[in-house]
């Protein structure tokens, strides 16, 4: 029966994993496809091959996620409360996607899996030490993000605002494929690590594992479920972050994703999870803000920051809801 749940465990994970490939693919591409630097099929193929290579390559955000909210071996029902967490996630990703919104998958998932641990186990389990860490790195990189981006569009308005705007456009459309490329690796980096924290998370509450390590099968089946959903694309997401914020040039572009793509890797380099959408979002709002303060359509900004500071409780709350329903159905 363990094993069974196990493996229901996994599929979600993995469901997690696709969906926020899908979901997330706006963060590499956005800004490429809108200025038609690539084609979306192209960007769309790249974007899904990079999120591979860069899901494989690191584990350090894995057991982060795995570890530092809760104990997996300290929690008799930590199978529940795993499937409560990514059902709960799950389902706040598909109705953001739907209406098109760039929230975050990292603050769904983490916010579901606090609430879970805090419902199934009680506040004695959760690690509130670990949790706050984690969500001050999650407040923290959009504002670092945004300040960078401002600051490296200012630089290259300092270096270009003399020449023809056609010129830079024509040489920076070039250099958002390398930049795009970036993105996508530094996205599978930290984003595909969740899912495999969380799958190795349920290995240890099963024992079917003792500690936190991943194993080359969890990274290769989280790292194929993410590149299969961002093959998908969303669109939706991909129009608002293309679009809808300011009207983006290649070199806006190339400031954008080099920005956020800096400090998602930084994130990585030192374990700790954030938000890609938050980075690349808030870096194309730096953007803007360097190219022209009334330039950026400032309402979509709010209402997407506003989904940003509900996700974490929102997920909590339903994650709280989902883990009483499986106890009612199951036992």
């Amino acid at each position: 029966m363990t094993l069974m749940v196990v493996g229901v465990v996994i599929i979600l994970a993995l469901g997690f994993d696709f969906i926020n490939g899908f979901h997330d693919t706006a963060n590499a591409i956005a800004t490429s496809v809108s200025t038609r630097a690539l084609p979306p099929r192209v960007a769309i193929l790249m974007a899904a091959t990079m999120n591979f290579v860069g899901a494989l390559t690191f584990t350090g955000v894995a057991k982060t996620i795995g570890g530092s909210i809760a104990d997996p071996a300290k929690l008799e029902n930590g199978l529940e409360i795993v499937a409560a967490a990514l059902i709960s996630a799950i389902i706040w990703n598909l109705v953001t996607w739907w209406f098109g919104i760039p929230s975050s998958s990292s603050h769904a998932l983490i916010g579901a899996l606090a609430g879970a641990v805090f419902a199934g186990a009680g506040m004695d389990y959760l690690n509130l030490g670990g949790f706050k860490s984690i969500v001050i790195g999650l407040i923290i990189s959009p504002i670092i993000a945004f300040v960078v981006g401002y600051i490296v569009m200012t630089i290259l308005k300092w270096i270009f605002g003399r020449h023809s705007p056609h010129t830079v456009n024509k040489g920076f459309r070039t250099c958002q494929i390398i930049t795009a490329a970036f993105q996508s690796f530094t996205h599978g980096t930290n984003d595909a690590q969740k899912a495999m924290g969380i799958i190795t998370f349920a290995l240890v509450t099963a024992q079917v594992q003792t500690d936190m390590e991943v194993q080359l099968w969890v990274k290769i089946a989280a790292a194929t479920a993410m590149a299969l959903g961002t093959s998908i694309g969303g669109w939706k997401i991909i129009k608002t972050m293309g679009t809808k914020i300011f009207k983006i040039e290649p070199i806006n572009g190339f400031a954008a994703d080099l920005s956020a793509a800096s400090v998602i890797m930084s994130a990585t380099l030192t374990h700790l999870p954030i938000s890609t959408t938050h980075a690349i979002t808030s870096a194309i709002l730096g953007v803007g803000s360097a190219k022209r303060f009334s330039a950026v359509k400032w309402g979509v900004a709010g209402r997407i920051v506003i989904t940003w500071f509900i996700t974490i409780p929102i997920c909590a709350v339903l994650a709280m809801i989902i883990l009483k329903v499986i106890h009612f159905v199951f036992y």
